[in-house]
């Protein structure tokens, strides 16, 4: 600035020296003007210089800031990294050392799936810094090339730092991608340790001999003696120093069997039978076996659960004598389950709630086989917890296992020999053959499997076959009993139901839709308890159930869609409160906005309809968002059939449209009674591309949507079955017409199915060129029911005029002379001789003046049918 304003003064004082008295006025006063000139450039300066600074210090402090947060990201990311490599590095020494204990693999497997949740965040955590530095990148766009002038300096830092930035969280998840494919090998190697040990469960041989018999007697003496100092030393601490505690858990489980035995008699009548009952429905019967099962099992589940936990809280159980309780109470409610369910099917004791048509006799008996299944294998569960427990010898163990196989072997092929049915005669039956050869290959394959040595094998097949089976049989009555519950009628015909119906003062179509949403309940409610239960069977951990339903809760990846439960149930949950939202919003618009503003009723209507659908969008499109669904993908669906449309799929596009605008108006309903052009009939199906239509020739119509949005369509049962029905009759002139019409009124009011209100109504309609023509105009309840009232009516009509002596013409009209019209207006009367040779009866036969000679065609009367009717009101049904 300050060699800025001396050049400014070289240059004015040479000006005054060298330019001659033109410029000397100013050479006076040009000290004062620099002097001045110079203040304001140097306050100018000084506020530019703040504004700069103003500008641009924070940009560089945020700059600064930036880099030291990315920084502060990168450095606390590196050390989530390092200490989850340190992580998994523990995670897979301790893979190989548990590798032959399935249930140490499965905890293990449930952490690797926390671990990778855990890499997958830290790799997250990148993404917002990454965003910024690519769309940074982009603005600056590509580097100089060969030959182009060299960019600025501060924008060729500015893309160093940016790469380099890059390059340093490229390197971080690197390491973090590294560490996610390592936990897919570790699950997958997890997958095969455990198959392995099934495959040896399986397939491993014991020698059974001499030897064997004589360690498991040694054994047996020594285990039972230390199970007894076991046993005896935890009862006499707890007796010294935790009786209290043990009273209280035993007070808390008092506790929580008091609602077991109020719930039974809660629930008594639903699952107890009633043996004064000699034929209950079979609804009754499934109903009484399932809940007897069901809610028993529970029951006995929940008290042994309060009373483990009450034992466990007070620490009176020891680490021995907790697995050897679990074992015990595992034991108890596989007894009780198994045994309850074969009491409800089998009803030894009462044979009218009997599920299966056995005789009294077979049925104790195999309920006796059943039972005895089911406490050999609990027994045998409970002694292989307890000698897995004491460190017994292999041996022992094997020797039980061998002894219960065999047994529930031999149990089994009992159970097919069993003969439980009666012929005809009288004689015993027994099972079809095939079941029959299946139980007792299945019977022979366990027991000779034990005896070979293959005593894994056998016991894991008598496991299946007593508690798999249980569990499915269980599975079968309950989705018997879901079945009878969702048939029409089924719940109102029971006690329940009539109770429930008289409580809640519900219609038999209520009830129905409340037994159908029962049903779906009761499908998903085995669903839920039956297939956990079976894999826990078949090998599976509750930890591997656990992954699986977190999976499916949160979201299951097909190819390019993720199904999500959660998201499902979100998105179901959000259209409903949009759609009533909806409703209630077009209501109060409907009721208080534009009613009170007096708009017309054609603009409430379209108002109306137009906000219905626009709701009904947004709550489609929320949902869809709600449940995870990509929008981008109806996108594509949407430019596809576009593209389809331009193609000439502009019909179907019509007709789908229109079957939606069908569906979602209703203008007629299946069962409606409509007529669209030339076609008449019963509605039977509504499809979003076409409608069948059924004629009252039985014939099926398939109609377009297009057509009935289209073109005018008439429903006689649109919002009920009231119609009216106009029935026309001829009565001849010279008769007193009302007298004529007092008794078509009295013989329309007679007949049952005519409604009083709106009253029935005979018109003298019109003087017809052959008779006085009447017409009847009276109200069905019913419209389709019409050919029979007409049937009747008319065929009262024919009786009650030939018992009155009135005349219904059937060709020209025939009159009294008194009513004949003059020769000028009409052709004389002409007199027609009697065939009997007596004196002439005169008839007058009257003409119209334009009417031809001959006689009018006569219209030939046409019987109605209810099968075969046109399209006309006299030949609607």
């Amino acid at each position: 600035m300050r060699s800025f304003l001396g050049v400014i003064g070289i240059a004015a004082r040479n000006a005054c020296l060298y330019q001659g008295p033109v410029f000397r006025p100013f050479c006076q006063c040009k000290n004062e003007l620099v002097t001045r000139f110079d203040t304001v450039l140097r306050r100018l300066a000084l506020i530019l210089i703040l504004l700069v600074a103003g500008l641009v210090a924070p940009a560089f402090a945020q700059s600064a800031d930036q880099a030291a947060a990315t920084d502060g990201v990168v450095a606390k990311q590196r050390t989530v990294v390092d200490g989850l490599k340190k992580q998994l590095d523990d995670i897979e020494a301790k893979i190989t050392a548990e590798r032959d204990d399935d249930a140490k693999l499965v905890e293990i497997k449930l952490q690797l799936d926390d671990f990778s949740h855990a890499v997958l965040q830290s790799g997250l955590a990148f993404r917002p810094r990454l965003s910024e530095i690519n769309n940074r990148l982009e603005q600056l766009g590509p580097p100089p090339g060969d030959g182009q002038p060299a960019e600025p300096d501060i924008v060729a830092k500015e893309r160093s730092a940016l790469t380099a930035e890059k390059a340093e969280i490229n390197a971080v998840l690197g390491v973090a991608e590294g560490l996610s494919v390592r936990v897919n090998d570790l699950v997958n190697r997890i997958a095969v340790f455990r198959r392995d040990l099934f495959a040896r469960l399986l397939t491993h041989r014991y020698d059974l001999d001499y030897v064997l018999a004589g360690e498991v007697l040694d054994a047996y003496s020594t285990e039972s003696g230390a199970l007894r100092r076991t046993i005896w030393s935890w009862l006499r601490f707890v007796l010294q120093f935790k009786l209290n505690s043990l009273l209280a858990a035993a007070f808390f489980a008092l506790c929580a069997a008091v609602p077991l035995v109020g719930g039974r008699r809660l629930f008594g009548r639903v699952i107890k039978a009633d043996p004064s009952q000699d034929s209950p429905s079979y609804l009754s019967r499934l109903s009484v076996a399932f809940w007897s099962t069901l809610l028993p099992s529970i029951s006995v589940v929940a008290f042994l659960g309060a009373t483990y936990f009450s034992l466990n809280f007070y620490n009176v159980l020891r680490g021995d004598i907790s697995k050897m309780v679990i074992a015990l109470f595992y034991t108890i409610a596989l007894v009780s389950f198994v045994t309850n369910l074969a009491r409800a099917v089998l009803a030894p004791a009462l044979p009218n709630w009997r599920l299966v048509a056995v005789e009294s006799g077979a049925a104790r008996w195999l309920f006796w086989l059943v039972a005895a299944m089911a406490i050999i294998t609990g027994i045998d569960y409970l002694f292989s917890s307890v000698y897995d427990v004491m460190g017994s010898p292999l041996s022992l163990t094997v020797a039980e296992s061998l002894i219960a196989t065999v047994l529930v072997g031999v149990l089994v092929m009992l159970f097919g020999f069993a003969r439980p049915f009666r012929n005809d005669d009288g004689t015993p039956r027994g099972w079809p053959r095939p079941a029959k050869y299946a139980f007792v290959a299945l019977g022979a394959v366990m027991a000779v499997s034990a005896l070979l040595g293959y005593v894994g094998f056998a016991k894991f097949l008598s496991q299946q076959v007593v508690i798999t089976g249980a569990i499915l049989s269980m599975m079968y009555v309950g989705f018997l009993t879901a079945g009878a519950v969702a048939e029409e009628g089924a719940l109102a015909s029971g006690a329940v139901g009539r109770r429930i119906q008289k409580r809640f003062g519900l219609d038999d179509a209520t009830l129905d839709q409340l037994a159908l949403a029962a049903s779906i309940v009761l499908y998903v409610l085995v669903v839920l308890i039956g297939v956990p239960l079976i894999l826990l069977q078949w090998g599976f951990q509750w930890g591997d159930i656990r992954s699986w339903a977190y999976s499916l809760a949160t979201g299951t990846r097909i190819g390019n869609v993720t199904i999500s439960v959660i998201g499902i149930f979100a998105g179901v949950v959000v259209f409903l409160v949009c759609y009533f939202l909806t409703r209630w919003f077009k209501g109060w618009l409907d009721e208080s906005v534009m009613a009170r503003g007096r708009v017309d009723a054609g603009v409430r209507n379209s108002i109306r309809t137009a906000v219905g659908y626009a709701g009904i969008l947004l709550a489609g499109l929320l949902g869809i968002s709600a449940a995870g669904i990509d929008l981008s993908n109806i996108a594509l669906v949407a430019g596809a059939l576009s593209l389809g449309i331009g193609f000439g799929l502009q019909n179907v596009v019509s007709n789908f449209v229109s079957g939606l605008i069908l569906l979602v108006e209703r203008p007629f309903k299946v069962g409606d009674w409509v007529v669209a052009g030339d076609i008449s009939g019963t509605v039977k199906k509504i499809s979003v591309r076409a409608t069948e239509i059924e004629t009252f020739q039985r014939q099926t119509v398939i109609v377009p949507n297009s057509q009935f949005i289209n073109s005018s369509v008439g429903n006689w049962t649109h919002r009920n079955k009231l119609g009216r029905i106009d029935l026309k009759v001829g009565v001849a002139y010279g008769t007193d017409a009302r007298h004529a019409a007092e008794v078509l009124d009295g013989i329309v009011r007679s007949h049952p199915m005519v409604l009083k209100n709106p009253e029935p109504a005979v018109v003298f309609l019109n003087f017809g060129p052959a008779a006085l023509e009447f017409e009847l105009r009276f109200f069905l309840a019913d419209i389709l029911s019409s050919i029979s009232v007409q049937n009747d009516i008319r065929f009262a009509i024919l009786e009650t005029f030939h018992r009155e002596r009135i005349e219904i013409p059937s060709a020209a009209r025939a009159v009294d002379p008194r009513y004949a019209t003059p020769p000028a207006a009409s052709a004389a009367p002409e007199t027609v001789p009697s065939s009997k040779g007596d004196a002439p009866a005169e008839v007058a036969v009257l003409r119209s003046p334009s009417a031809p000679d001959k006689p009018a065609p006569r219209k030939r009367a046409r019987r109605p049918d209810p099968d075969t009717s046109d399209v006309s009101l006299e030949d609607a049904p």
